[in-house]
């Protein structure tokens, strides 16, 4: 037996065992959806009884875990971006949330907030006494340097991976064996609005193009009318199910990036099973901390970036609410912004915002006069670049306010046209 494997053995307890070591006081950081430690997690809410003033931090949380209203008197989650796990629990006021840009939350936990424990899947240890990341470096590889307690819940199913996402066993205090399947996040079926869009897209994506894309109706759709694009590339916070697509199909293999050709790069992944074994030992992807992946500076290295995002509501200006519905917290601002002020200073870049022009069954226009009271402007007016709704694509950088009323106008759905219109004049912006 080796050093290292002796080491593993010193420090394997149950979950039950690692969340023992959890002090009333305690900030916990868990990383970003699937690499969430759901034993753990499960055993610290069953000593809730036990603990007061625990805080736990997290963008994303996979499953509903400890968020209900008694829990949070002794263990209170703080939310950098809101799930459906996490939602009910923010709106009621059981959780706190946190405003931030997720490319800098690793600097906040260095020069700010406090980390004293940090908790994560991680694939099986190496002959080298390394653990891999690969599900999320996100923030949390920050909070392990920061933190006394590592508590690691190790996976068969979790995929190893390039990059800077490797963690050795001396540095982990706590580890727990779990062969619990990983959560996944399964594509749903795309609709005729979906395809719309993702079309009005993929018309704009020049081959060679370097894109960072997301999860959800229209990523997937663009995903997918991409299929016949070549040599494009990925540079991305999200690997999802339609990226590892586009590899299949040949349209990605990053071999015209100007920026690390060849590799492609992200920080969590959430997907399905074959996602994690698609990056399991791939010499492709590489998965690296966020504040690599999400820096605006380093994501503009990268020419003719594209980054399609979506948004729940825009005004005649270009302001985009993509995180709230009035005062009602709904999501984050998670990697949005990041990525647009990247696309904008790539050479060649492009910032795509999507929607579908209507909301509850074509009662409520996306796009509207003024945001809602309360709406949370996520990405400004100066950063939108091209909106898309499946009535259309306009351009909104370098244009005027009349000039991008009248093209979101000509966008949205015809049944809110003239009144629009009406607005817009009262407003004398037409």
């Amino acid at each position: 037996m080796s050093d290292w494997q002796k080491m593993y053995q010193e420090k394997l307890v149950s979950a039950e065992g690692a969340a023992a070591a959890i002090e009333s006081g305690d900030h916990i950081w868990f990383p970003v959806g699937a690499g969430e430690p759901y034993s753990f997690i499960s055993a610290l809410a069953d000593r809730r009884e036990s603990l007061k003033d625990v805080t736990t931090y997290q963008i994303l949380p996979a499953k509903p875990g400890y968020f209900d209203e008694e829990t949070s008197q002794s263990i209170k989650h703080n939310s950098l971006f809101t799930s459906g796990a996490s939602r009910e629990a923010v709106q009621a006021g059981w959780s706190d949330v946190t405003p931030n840009y997720f490319h800098e939350i690793p600097r906040l936990i260095r020069e700010y907030w406090s980390a004293d424990v940090a908790g994560a899947i991680v694939s099986p240890m190496d002959e080298h006494g390394f653990f891999s990341m690969g599900l999320g470096v996100d923030y949390t590889w920050e909070a392990i340097k920061k933190a006394k307690k590592v508590i690691f819940e190790i996976n068969p199913d979790a995929p190893r991976c390039h990059g800077n996402c490797q963690v050795h066993v001396s540095k982990v205090t706590h580890i727990i064996e779990c062969d619990d399947p990983i959560p996944e996040l399964l594509p749903a079926p795309l609709s005729e609005i979906d395809m719309a869009i993702g079309g009005y897209v993929a018309e704009m994506v020049e081959d060679g193009s370097t894109l960072q894309i997301g999860f959800g109706g229209v990523p997937n759709a663009v995903c997918k009318a991409l299929e016949n694009k070549r040599d494009l590339g990925i540079h991305t916070e999200m690997m999802t199910e339609g990226i590892m697509e586009l590899v299949a199909c040949g349209a990605v293999n990053n071999s015209r990036k100007n920026f690390h050709p060849g590799k492609m790069f992200g920080t969590f992944a959430w997907g399905s099973k074959r996602l994690y074994e698609f990056m399991h030992c791939n010499p492709m992807v590489e998965m690296h901390p966020v504040d690599f992946t999400n820096d605006p500076y380093i994501i503009a290295q990268n020419d003719k970036l594209v980054s399609i995002n979506s948004t729940i509501e825009i005004d005649f200006l270009g302001q985009c609410c993509s995180e709230s519905m009035g005062t009602k917290q709904w999501s984050g601002t998670g990697g949005q912004v990041d990525f647009f002020r990247g696309a904008n200073v790539s050479k060649g870049g492009k910032g795509f915002v999507t929607m579908p022009a209507t909301a509850k069954g074509g009662t409520i226009s996306r796009i509207v006069p003024t945001l809602k009271p309360g709406a949370v402007v996520t990405t400004n007016k100066n950063d939108v670049d091209h909106v898309v709704t499946e009535y259309g694509v306009v351009k909104m950088r370098g244009q005027s306010a009349r000039q991008r009323a009248l093209g979101l106008i000509r966008i949205s759905h015809p049944d809110f046209r003239e009144e629009l219109k009406a607005a817009a004049k009262a407003m004398n912006i037409i």
